[in-house]
């Protein structure tokens, strides 16, 4: 990415990025050249086909992997490693078991020693914004399984990261659960002004959360197509989304893209096109 094209207030620059992983048979190009830069307090999403590098992107952004090539700056300085003004959310749930709700969401202030009345106010806070109130002593194995990813989701704000890097983070959910859960998101986010990258293979909801929707090929990923998405506020919710025809167009521009990844030779059906925004 040229430096003139970079935003003065950009949190994390990506350019030239490439990366190569080393199997039996070889090395396998997981991603092509990739160029990104994201503002501060800006909310990206990212939505491609299966395998085509955008976990491998996000990893690479947390520093839990390093490029085959390429530089990605935060805050101007070289990403080399994880670091704690990054946080993470996976799919795959990280709460441990045995502490209760209020302990698990607090378990990074207690690791950092952060004072306990601080800790507590903190704490509190996240769990009246994730709608956890009420169940602040249960333990995971009480919860359900929308409750157990509002507690790693409120764990990884707690621990206050500049930037939160979320990989598919409500794909285990049922349908209604992630329409809630999203609609938190969008409130957390309002409420706390973060930096947000959020990878999903869902075109609704890459549009309804995102402030822009990066679109990426096949693999060898790059990024295809950057879509600004009108007006993300603090009260969007599904009813006034599903009926805003600004925001309906987005999605189908979106869809279309990506539908073009996956090879799709015919017009869509109405059928098909319900069936590629729940992919």
């Amino acid at each position: 990415m040229a430096e003139r094209d970079t935003p003065s207030d950009a949190k994390i620059v990506v350019s030239g990025f490439r990366h190569f992983f080393e199997t039996a048979d070889g090395p396998v190009q997981a991603t092509d050249h990739v160029d990104l830069a994201i503002r501060a307090g800006e909310f990206v999403t990212l939505v491609g086909p299966s395998g085509c590098g955008k976990t491998t992107l996000l990893k690479a952004l947390a520093g839990f992997i390093r490029p085959s090539e390429g530089n990605i700056l935060f805050d101007g300085r070289p990403v080399r490693g994880p670091g704690r003004e990054r946080g993470v959310v996976f799919q795959e749930l990280a709460i441990l078991p045995w502490r209760t709700v209020r302990r698990n969401i607090g378990h990074g202030l207690e690791i950092a020693r952060v004072p306990r009345a601080v800790r507590e106010r903190t704490v509190t806070r996240l769990i009246e914004l994730t709608g956890l109130s009420g169940f602040e002593e249960r333990y995971p194995h009480e919860l359900s399984g929308g409750m157990r990813q509002r507690v790693a989701v409120a764990r990884t704000w707690a621990a206050n990261p500049d930037v939160i890097l979320m990989d598919e983070p409500f794909a285990a959910v049922d349908a209604m659960t992630r329409l809630t859960l999203q609609e938190e998101l969008v409130r957390l986010c309002a409420a706390t002004a973060k930096t947000v990258f959020f990878i999903t293979h869902s075109v609704d909801e890459a549009v309804f959360l995102g402030d822009r929707v990066l679109v990426m090929t096949r693999r060898p990923g790059r990024i295809k197509a950057v879509i600004d998405v009108p007006g993300r506020a603090a009260g969007r919710d599904w009813e006034s989304f599903k009926v805003d025809t600004a925001m309906q167009a987005v999605v189908e521009q979106v869809l279309r893209l990506v539908r073009e990844e996956r090879g799709a030779a015919a017009p869509p059906t109405a059928d098909a096109l319900a069936a590629g925004r729940r992919a």
